[in-house]
């Protein structure tokens, strides 16, 4: 259920709606907009019915949320959710985020290439992977706390943000210490006790749909880490399992829009892992950027072919580059524009 106030409630109005919310048993959430506050009330709404809550000053009007996920519901927030990385990095908003690095961490030159060259060309976020889920025990498996030591080194010298992926919830601490934002990866959308684990982290997390979820539990993944106190989430639609296999997945295009309609949560597309092709990254680029997505996640390595994991998907620094040059036009027809990296010139 969300309270609606009125646009000239005053403090002690706001306070006294809580109260009685918070006497019944039930949690409040606030969303100030320009000109309205919305009250999130979270737990059993039954408890509320004898409560004369639209009798009560600056109240306008009560609305109940018939979803499964509330705090993630469009309903549930005044304005849409931009989530800062780092000091000068942010997703959601009018601009378009780019994030751009290599599949692995695989050693430190390698890591300092790349990230120079995606800052160079317009990324805003780096990514790469200290800990990697292989489908093949036998392949790389990441460095680990040496690419964690890495990325930090990195982001020193670059200035980039970085995210990665955590796998355990015995590492969330441990990568939250050196990463700017965390990722959840398709295999583990649905590990429950990493998302709770997740949701007392002071970290923004970057959370991939599953490789057959529906948007409806990609969002209720979301509420997890959310109802655990952690709002600042991005979605990501990164391809999802079908009978097609001429791509590695299949992106939603689709999903872009539901998700912009059902939730105020930025949404981000992955079209390396969606293609798993380098020819077909810019295409599912621009045909995410032009379906409402809020930035991309692409793999760039200096040399695919020699890649540890994800090469076939790799974009070449050159490739990244041009992607980005293209990308400004189908930015501006959504009626946006793409970031620029922290200092550099608009």
């Amino acid at each position: 259920m969300i309270i609606i106030t009125r646009p000239d409630i005053s403090d002690d109005e706001l306070d006294h709606i809580r109260e009685r919310v918070e006497s019944a048993g039930l949690h409040t959430h606030l969303s100030r907009g320009e000109h309205r506050t919305i009250i999130g009330c979270i737990g059993d709404e039954s408890r509320l019915q004898e409560l004369p809550l639209r009798t009560l000053p600056g109240v306008e009007s009560v609305v109940p949320v018939l979803k499964p996920y509330k705090r993630a519901s469009r309903e549930f927030s005044v304005d849409r959710t931009v989530v800062q990385i780092g000091a000068g990095a942010t997703i959601g908003g009018k601009s378009i985020a780019m994030i751009a690095g290599p599949c692995s961490v695989e050693n430190r030159e390698m890591l300092h290439e790349t990230a120079v060259a995606v800052r160079d060309a317009g990324a805003t976020v780096l990514r790469g992977g200290a800990f990697k889920p292989r489908s093949s025990p036998y392949s790389f498996q990441g460095l680990g706390r040496e690419a964690l030591r890495l990325l930090v080194e990195v982001r020193a010298a670059t200035g980039l943000p970085v995210v990665t992926e955590v796998l355990d919830t015995r590492d969330v601490d441990l990568v939250a210490e050196h990463a700017d934002m965390l990722q959840v990866g398709a295999r583990n959308m649905q590990n429950f006790a990493l998302l709770a684990e997740l949701g007392r982290a002071k970290r923004p997390i970057l959370l991939k749909r599953g490789m057959s979820a529906t948007i409806t539990e990609l969002l209720m993944a979301a509420e997890y880490i959310m109802a655990n106190g952690n709002d600042a989430i991005v979605l990501c639609e990164r391809g999802i399992r079908t009978f097609e296999r001429a791509t590695r997945n299949t992106l939603d295009v689709s999903a872009i829009p539901v998700l912009k309609r059902e939730t105020h949560l930025p949404v981000i597309v992955d079209p390396s892992h969606a293609g798993g092709d380098a020819s077909l990254v810019g295409p599912l680029s621009f045909a995410g950027i032009a379906a409402g997505a809020d930035g991309l996640i692409v793999e760039v390595h200096p040399d695919p072919e020699s890649a540890l994991s994800d090469g076939d998907q790799s974009l070449a620094p050159s490739a990244f580059a041009a992607l980005m040059d293209r990308l400004s036009a189908f930015a501006v027809a959504a009626g946006r524009t793409v970031a620029v990296p922290a200092g550099a010139p608009a």
